[in-house]
């Protein structure tokens, strides 16, 4: 690899962005998901997010139910840019510090809100990976077992997911995972996944 590079990796709801970062990883590329440093964060902010959304955002183990503090959030825009100021500094904090520590490695930031993290301005590269929607609706409904109408409102909220991203300087990349192991897509993918890493010079 030639020198480090700093590549983001985003896509729309059950894009599949998770499976193309596992492919990454097989290339000895290292990759912070941020969602899951989230998760981390949002244990580690309990106190500060009882206060502000209730105690019934726990679940019966006493830790903070992601999906209850979800609900209380979606749609609502004042409620969303309070959980936001409680948990992106402490999250933008370790991403950054992670960077630092990935020396001259070319690495991966995984994150669903890519946009918003202050990695972003720094980064070489955006991979956006996508996927037909009767795909991301069947993988969305087998993962989190929302009913329909709560599905597509979810969908209908990132109907100008890749504009964000357009904007800015940053190189675009899309990778199309189509998720079906038939019909050689699994191989277009790793081709795919090889060709941009071969255009930014880091394979």
């Amino acid at each position: 690899m030639n020198g480090k590079k700093i590549i983001g990796l985003t896509g729309t709801y059950c894009a599949g962005k998770n499976h193309v970062a596992s492919l990454l990883e097989k290339r000895n590329i290292p990759v912070l998901d941020v969602d899951k440093l989230g998760h981390q964060v949002i244990e580690a902010e309990k106190d500060r997010l009882i206060v502000r959304f209730g105690s019934d955002i726990l679940d019966p183990q006493g830790l903070v139910d992601r999906k209850r503090l979800g609900l209380k959030v979606f749609g609502k825009a004042e409620d969303l840019a309070a959980l936001e100021e409680i948990v992106h500094p402490a999250a933008n904090r370790e991403t950054l510090s992670w960077i630092d520590k990935q020396e001259e490695k070319t690495c991966v930031i995984n994150a669903a809100l890519l946009h918003r993290s202050q990695a972003f301005e720094a980064m070489d590269a955006v991979i956006i990976v996508e996927a037909p929607l009767f795909v991301r609706l069947l993988r969305a409904r087998k993962r989190d077992g929302l009913p329909w109408p709560s599905l597509l409102k979810r969908f209908r909220s990132q109907s100008t997911f890749s504009a964000q991203y357009c904007k800015g300087k940053t190189d675009i990349y899309r990778v199309e995972n189509f998720g079906f192991s038939c019909c050689g897509t699994q191989s277009k993918l790793e081709t795919r996944i090889n060709e941009i890493l071969s255009l930014m010079g880091s394979m």
